[in-house]
């Protein structure tokens, strides 16, 4: 069985996101449906979208575990963007949390480095 997961942003004002958005996916968006929503693929069958939606905007929670973070989180400071957290839980998982200008936070997880114990 194939699924589909489809995680919202919703943001004040879509134009203004979008920009932001595209640095930080690196490119545009797989499918744009119509003009208030942006869609990226982040995985097979896996996408995250933003959605104007003024009076909801910035409460958003995204967490996304990649296989090499390190990979990720370098790719994202090289279009500008710095994450606002970083953790290590006690396991040796790491999470990195960026904020984007309405507030909604996306993370990035992944498992200890190597050579970690």
């Amino acid at each position: 069985m194939t699924v589909d997961l489809f995680a919202g942003l919703r943001v004040r004002e879509y134009a203004a996101a979008l920009g932001w958005y595209e640095r930080f996916f690196g490119g545009e968006p797989a499918f744009v449906p119509n003009d208030v929503e942006a869609v990226w693929e982040v995985a097979e069958h896996q996408y995250i979208y933003i959605e104007e939606s003024p009076e909801r905007a910035g409460c958003g929670l995204v967490t996304v575990f990649v296989e090499d973070l390190d990979e990720v989180v370098d790719g994202i400071a090289a279009r500008g963007i710095e994450p606002v957290e970083r953790e290590t839980y006690e396991n040796g998982v790491r999470k990195v949390t960026y904020r984007d200008p309405d507030g909604n936070e996306i993370g990035y997880g992944g498992g200890p480095v190597e050579g970690d114990s």
